[in-house]
């Protein structure tokens, strides 16, 4: 059996990760890829609170809060991870998923999206122009009943 120690240990570690030349200067062949790391943690339950709460009006903040709140070596601010190129975001994005244990296959991401409550999300959204923001916030009666309505009465 695991203990809480055992549980909460994952949250404590850190990843050395190996930041590709091409990666962090896109173009530039002759570029040293010897010594180029960071070293990245995974996210908590409490990062994922604060980054969802700080992003709440813009989606394209959630990303790079992702790889600050991360990042262990260099600490970098919100507005330096903003100033790197996009390319160098993503990568490292990739990293914090698989860290965090956030990341899916493509078989897992096709069976959530035949799910009904997912299909049902992309009908509301579609038909009501609702985002999927507001559609999340729809209790599971309130999105039947919207279901329903759409069968008696289609939008436009």
């Amino acid at each position: 059996m695991l203990s809480a120690q055992d549980l909460l240990a994952g949250a404590e570690l850190t990843y050395t990760i190996a930041v590709p030349a091409q990666v962090l200067h896109p173009g530039d062949e002759a570029a040293p890829n010897e010594g180029l790391t960071v070293r990245l943690r995974p996210l908590t339950i409490r990062d994922l609170q604060l980054i969802s709460r700080a992003a709440r009006d813009s989606d394209a903040l959630i990303g790079a809060l992702m790889v600050q709140r991360a990042l262990v070596e260099p600490e970098l601010s919100v507005v330096q991870v903003g100033a790197l190129h996009v390319g160098l975001v993503q990568f490292l994005l990739g990293h914090v998923n698989r860290i965090s244990g956030i990341t899916s296959d493509p078989d897992q991401i096709a069976a959530a999206a035949q799910e009904p409550l997912a299909r049902a999300a992309f009908v509301l959204a579609k038909a009501y122009g609702w985002t999927p923001q507001q559609v999340s916030e729809l209790t599971l009666g309130q999105v039947l009943l919207h279901l329903q309505m759409l069968q008696g009465h289609p939008q436009p």
